[in-house]
C-alpha cells in the first residue's frame, strides 16, 4: 500500500475537521458559514460533480438527457422531503425542530466525501502525479464540505452534538474511500448516476434550503463569502 495516499487520504481528515470546528465554536458567524456554504455546494454542483457525471457518461456512450432528469428528479425529491417533514413530521424538542433533511442531507455530503476519496485512490492507480493533484484538491475543498456539514444539520435545526457527529463520519469518509479503492471497484455507469443526483440535491440545498437562513442579513455581507466560495471551488476545480 502506498504510504503518500494514506499520508494525504489523513489530511482530508484534518482538513474537513477543521472547517466543521471553526464552523461549530464559531456559532455567531454563522449567516457568513450559511452563504459561504450555499456558494459552495452550488459550485461543486455545477463546477465538478456534474461535469464529472457528464465525463463519465459521455465515455460510456450514455444519455445526457438520462442524467438532466435525474438532476431535475433530485431537486424535486428534497424540496418535496423538506416541505413534508418540515409542515407535517417534526420533533419539537426544547423550542427546536429536528428536521430529517439535515442528517439526510449531511449523510449525502458524507458519501460525496467517500467518493472524493475513490477519486483519490484511483487517480494514484493511474498516475501518482495525478493522483497528488487530485488529493490536493480534494484536501483544500474538505475544508469547505465539513463547514457544509455543519452548516446543513444547523440549518435544520440540529445541535452541536449531532452536527459533530456527522462532521466525524464526513472526516473519515474520504479515508475509507480511498481504502476502498484496493477492494472494491465500483462501476462507473453507477458513479454517473449517483453524481447526477447528488447535483440535484446540492443545487436544492444551496439555492433553495441553506440560502434562505442569510435573507434576514444585508445583502453585500451575505454576497462577500458566498462569491469567495464560488471562487475558490471554481479555482480548485480549474487546476485539476
Amino acid at each position: 500500500m502506498n504510504y503518500l495516499v494514506l499520508l494525504l487520504a489523513f489530511a482530508t481528515f484534518l482538513s474537513t475537521s477543521v472547517g466543521g470546528i471553526l464552523a461549530i465554536k464559531l456559532k455567531r458567524w454563522l449567516p457568513y458559514f450559511f452563504a459561504f456554504a450555499s456558494g459552495s455546494l452550488i459550485a461543486v454542483a455545477f463546477f465538478d460533480v456534474f461535469p464529472e457525471s457528464l465525463s463519465i457518461a459521455q465515455s460510456l456512450n450514455m444519455p445526457f438527457r438520462d442524467l438532466m432528469i435525474a438532476v431535475v428528479a433530485a431537486y424535486l425529491f428534497y424540496n418535496f422531503l423538506e416541505r413534508f417533514f418540515l409542515t407535517h413530521h417534526f420533533h419539537e424538542k426544547e423550542g427546536e425542530h429536528a428536521h430529517v433533511l439535515g442528517p439526510v442531507g449531511a449523510g449525502s455530503l458524507t458519501i460525496h466525501s467517500f467518493l472524493d476519496g475513490v477519486a483519490i485512490g484511483a487517480s494514484f492507480q493511474v498516475n501518482a502525479a495525478i493522483g497528488v493533484i487530485v488529493a490536493l484538491a480534494v484536501i483544500a475543498h474538505d475544508f469547505n464540505d465539513g463547514i457544509n456539514t455543519v452548516t446543513v444539520m444547523f440549518r435544520n435545526k440540529h445541535n452541536a452534538k449531532n452536527a459533530a457527529l456527522f462532521l466525524l463520519m464526513d472526516a473519515m469518509a474520504p479515508v475509507l474511500g480511498v481504502l476502498s479503492t484496493y477492494a472494491i471497484v465500483l462501476p462507473e455507469s453507477y458513479l454517473a448516476w449517483i453524481l447526477a443526483l447528488f447535483t440535484g440535491e446540492f443545487i436544492y440545498l444551496g439555492a433553495s434550503s441553506i440560502i434562505r437562513e442569510t435573507y434576514h442579513h444585508a445583502y453585500w455581507k451575505m454576497m462577500i463569502p458566498m462569491t469567495a466560495a464560488v471562487l475558490l471551488i471554481f479555482t480548485l476545480t480549474s487546476i485539476i
